[in-house]
């Protein structure tokens, strides 16, 4: 299982967002220049993240976008998850899907998928968008 591009860069986008001025909003195109990624790209990012709560936008000649909450209180899962189809390793252990598997009451992987996914949601879980940009300024400095 891989994080999809949709992931990495709306992750990134709101890494920017969280890196500027709180509570100004940031247009979208200063982000997609920043961040290299194409303004209608992130466009459909960030309705994404705007469904789910974590950004908000403003029209108009001082528009752009915000986070909903301080960088220090968004983990890392909690942006993935919007974005990404599923975070699991096999359908079998996702919570969202219906999927039904006939081995699944004495399969001996099954275990091994669902250690794996709680593992990967603890990790994610563990990580907000303040620890990240806090990493980064620390690589910079080294």
């Amino acid at each position: 299982m891989s994080i999809s591009t949709r992931g990495r860069y709306g992750l990134r986008a709101l890494l920017d967002l969280a890196a500027q001025k709180a509570g100004k909003p940031v247009p979208l195109s200063d982000i997609a220049q920043r961040q290299a990624i194409s303004e209608g790209y992130l466009e459909q990012l960030m309705a994404c993240l705007k469904k789910a709560g974590l950004v908000q936008s403003t029209r108009g000649v001082q528009g752009g976008y915000v986070l909903t909450r301080k960088p220090d209180e968004i983990t890392v899962l909690q942006v993935l998850t919007p974005l990404e189809n599923s975070l699991t390793p096999a359908t079998c252990v996702s919570e969202e899907s219906a999927f039904y598997c006939e081995r699944q009451e004495y399969c001996p992987t099954r275990f091994l998928w669902q250690k794996v996914k709680e593992a990967m949601d603890h990790v994610l879980s563990s990580y907000t968008l303040a620890d990240l940009l806090q990493k980064g300024k620390e690589q910079k400095e080294a």
